[in-house]
């Protein structure tokens, strides 16, 4: 560590201990703005050795303990760092070394599990519904669900999954140590979208260090200092990977990448079936090519979400619809009749419904007709000459006459209205 960053933590040191409680809020927004206290504070943690990780960790307990929301996020920015240094030293078995870090881990717990009145805390988590639509879904796309009694009981009703009480720790143990740690990583995953860059970085270059450390991938990965291997448990890899998971898409995409395939690669050795089924998932829906090429700000993915204002298709077959087309064909004329090589025109039949049926001509070969009608008809066809070598006008002279002597007989046409 240089003199330079070393009197730039120990210039942070003494600045907040003269400072006044009004003036806290002031204080709290441009601290996160120096990036070169920030730095200086990672090679302190880094150094267990360092003669200044027990003051540092004991200020950024003071911090975490003011109630000031800047100042709480500003300590968990080094939460991965911090789990990171622990899990090393506890492997390497120099406990001693790391007394000031159980410290600052085992407060920043015992203030999470409570609320200001002092009583435990019960977290809730609701389990989203995939009969829901989302950002993300919809649930017609899905598929269709069948509306059976099971499912219409379970209509409307969210799971909800309760995490705690938890209770205090005085110590860190093997039997304890990841539930602990887990519980922190829980809270630094809450306060994801406020963390730096270097805090994302440092989570996704913690969680490849704990997962290879002591086995064959960690010569691939030329990771240095801490050979043996590091025990960790299914929730705490879990949580691991929703870190990773933000990581993802907000300017990361390389380190947390390479952490994604480490944790996987962990989680196949112990036969972890949680984290395997959560690293799986998020690299099924790792979207290569919606991705944005530029490294620089937050990344994302290109959902496509269906409009809202129009529910129900406008070529939804529905019976009104077919009850419609029916009647369109219906109203069609005949193509197959022979009224174009007769000259008889078309007349409309009326029916007592008013609903439109066939439209046939008088000289239809497959209408029924009564005799007289069928021997008149035919005698006007025997005695009519090729209508295509007469004139225009008779074939309206014919109809006429043949309408008019069937109103002289007395004969209606079938489907006619008698009043």
């Amino acid at each position: 560590m240089f003199t330079s960053e070393k009197g730039v933590v120990e210039e942070w040191l003494s600045e907040f201990k003269t400072l006044p409680e009004t003036s806290l809020p002031n204080y709290a927004t441009n601290l996160k703005d120096k990036s070169s206290l920030v730095s200086s504070l990672y090679k302190v943690i880094q150094e267990p050795q360092s003669e200044l990780l027990e003051p540092v960790c004991h200020q950024l307990f003071e911090f975490y303990r003011s109630g000031e929301e800047q100042l709480l996020r500003f300590t968990l920015q080094f939460l991965p760092e911090l789990i990171w240094c622990y899990l090393a030293v506890s492997a390497s078995r120099n406990v001693h070394s790391s007394g000031c870090i159980e410290a600052l881990l085992l407060g920043v717990y015992n203030l999470e599990i409570v609320d200001k009145q002092g009583h435990c805390k019960v977290l809730s988590f609701t389990i989203p519904s995939l009969s829901k639509p989302s950002v993300y879904h919809e649930p017609s796309s899905i598929g269709s669900m069948a509306l059976t009694e099971s499912a219409l009981s379970q209509h409307g009703l969210s799971k909800v999954v309760y995490s705690g009480p938890h209770p205090q720790r005085e110590m860190l143990t093997a039997q304890n140590r990841f539930e602990v740690l887990t519980f922190l990583l829980l809270c630094y995953n809450a306060a994801l979208t406020y963390m730096p860059s270097v805090s994302l970085q440092s989570l996704c270059q913690i969680c490849s260090r704990i997962c290879v450390c002591g086995y064959p991938r960690q010569h691939l990965r030329k990771y240095k200092g801490v050979s043996s291997r590091i025990p960790v448990s299914s929730g705490f890899m879990v949580q691991m990977l929703t870190g990773i998971y933000f990581a993802l898409y907000n300017g990361e995409w390389d380190l947390a990448q390479k952490a994604l395939d480490d944790i996987t690669y962990r989680a196949q050795l112990e036969l972890y079936p949680e984290p395997l089924l959560v690293a799986n998932a998020i690299k099924a829906s790792l979207p290569h090519g919606a991705m944005k090429s530029s490294k620089e700000g937050t990344r994302c993915i290109q959902v496509e979400i269906t409009p809202t204002s129009s529910r129900i298709s406008r070529n939804a077959v529905t019976s009104m619809s077919i009850r419609g087309h029916r009647w369109k064909r219906h109203e069609q004329p005949d193509n197959n009749n022979d009224t174009t090589e007769l000259g008889i025109l078309v007349i409309p039949e009326i029916s007592v419904t008013n609903v439109s049926g066939e439209r046939t001509g008088n000289g239809e070969k497959g209408r029924t007709l009564g005799e007289i009608d069928a021997q008149h008809m035919q005698g006007v066809q025997e005695t009519a000459t090729d209508p295509r070598t007469e004139s225009k006008g008779l074939p309206e002279i014919r109809r006429q006459k043949s309408v008019r002597k069937m109103m002289e007989d007395g004969i209606n046409s079938p489907g006619r209205v008698q009043f």
